[in-house]
């Protein structure tokens, strides 16, 4: 078939001209040529197509059966091309993100706002997950971009860092007044403290873990919760001390509703960012790094 689409696109606009020297004005190429085309597509096909008249030319029923389907594919690339023209006249595109829910909330929110505002045409979907699910994701492409903390282990990734972030223990004034109230003045926060931490499935959490074993720090009385944003509310209604991203609780302890427990040893700060598959980057995701590395340093 390859080496007759020539010909079909000749016999295309033939048919639907119903004149060869309208249909070789549409193409820009001489009558003879297409008289030829014509006559070897013809012959390749071993059927008559077109009956000579003094007012052109006429569909035979079986130019009539094969106009039908060559019509079809050739308005259906016609349709493609104006779409392909309207997604570039509009920057429409299609780009699917994955992130956790504080994630979204704390970080990526700011840089979709303005990055739909600039592109309002760009279709966006949001799987809100963890970490750990959002890589999975990526490794399979299943998604095109992930906000996560830096992997170990990238396997082939692209990460492109946006921020730095401290992990801490943070409580109200009240609370740590009435631990201090009833277990002393420095109380071991890990041993008499309700401790709220993510669940174990979460990466931010693994990380803790990790601190706490290194550190030789054990909890004794645990809350877990599936959301970091939980464990910032939690925190506020005095129902514990809550592990937390720091720089995502800044106004509450600029404020004084929290307070930061000090450590010893701080928790290893981790960094934050976007990672893809860079072969297999989109226009629409290129546009979108583009624009969020512009606007870090426009609000830097």
């Amino acid at each position: 078939m390859e080496q007759h689409l020539s010909q079909y696109r000749i016999f295309y606009e033939v048919a639907r001209c119903g004149n060869i020297s309208r249909a070789a004005k549409e193409l820009y190429i001489s009558q003879p040529a297409i008289s030829k085309a014509i006559s070897k597509l013809e012959e390749s096909l071993n059927t008559k197509l077109f009956l000579r008249n003094s007012r052109g030319v006429q569909l035979t029923k079986e130019g009539a059966v094969l106009y039908q389907h060559i019509g079809s594919a050739f308005e259906s690339i016609a349709r493609g091309e104006r779409e392909l023209k309207r997604i570039h006249d509009f920057h429409i595109g299609h780009l699917k993100i994955g992130v956790s829910n504080t994630l979204c909330k704390y970080v990526l929110l700011p840089y979709l706002k303005g990055f739909v505002e600039k592109y309002p045409h760009v279709n966006i979907s949001i799987e809100s997950q963890a970490t750990s699910h959002t890589l999975e994701m990526l490794d399979a492409k299943k998604i095109d971009l992930g906000l996560v903390a830096e992997p170990k282990n990238r396997k082939g990734l692209t990460f492109t860092p946006l921020m730095e972030i401290s992990d801490v223990f943070v409580c109200t004034p009240a609370y740590l007044d009435n631990l201090r109230l009833r277990e002393g003045e420095n109380p071991d926060i890990f041993q008499t403290g309700n401790i709220i931490l993510l669940d174990r499935s979460n990466m931010s959490r693994k990380h803790v873990d990790s601190y706490l074993a290194d550190n030789q720090l054990e909890v004794n009385q645990l809350l877990e919760v599936t959301d970091m944003t939980l464990g910032i509310e939690f925190a506020k209604i005095g129902l514990g001390i809550s592990c937390v991203v720091k720089e995502f609780v800044a106004d509450e302890l600029r404020n004084g509703t929290l307070i930061e427990i000090p450590l010893e040893l701080p928790i290893p700060k981790r960094v934050i960012g976007f990672g893809y598959n860079y072969a297999d980057a989109s226009e629409t995701l290129k546009e979108f790094l583009d624009f969020c590395r512009k606007f870090h340093r426009i609000t830097a």
